[in-house]
């Protein structure tokens, strides 16, 4: 390649072209993963008591991310309060909140993972 004038700004522009290309491509995974999560949320029947972006029985899953945005320890207490080890408030009384439908490890962390991105 040649140097010069002319050149100068190509490996920006390269490094730009490739960085929007992936991020184009992370988009249409994230996509997937939306649609499998809420698929699971579907199948577990999480959308019984909870909504996107409103309160049911339990909280939107809106209200769930911005309560837990700045936890660190968010992904770890999610995933234990949907398989199982979390409980719920129902009827005035303290019971075991119902597990999630899926014991495959990917398949719980995108259902957080998305939950956590609302």
């Amino acid at each position: 390649m040649e140097k010069g004038p002319k050149y100068r700004g190509f490996p920006r522009l390269l490094t730009m072209t490739l960085a929007a290309g992936a991020l184009l491509a992370s988009t249409e995974a994230l996509s997937a993963d939306a649609e499998a999560a809420e698929g699971l949320a579907r199948q577990s029947g999480c959308l019984k008591c909870h909504a996107t972006d409103k309160k049911k029985v339990g909280p939107a899953f809106k209200e769930t991310s911005a309560k837990y945005k700045a936890d660190k320890g968010a992904v770890e207490k999610l995933t234990k309060h949907i398989t199982g080890g979390g409980k719920m408030m129902y009827g005035g009384k303290e019971e075991p909140h119902p597990a999630v439908k899926s014991k495959k490890p990917e398949d719980i962390k995108n259902l957080v993972d998305w939950v956590l991105s609302l």
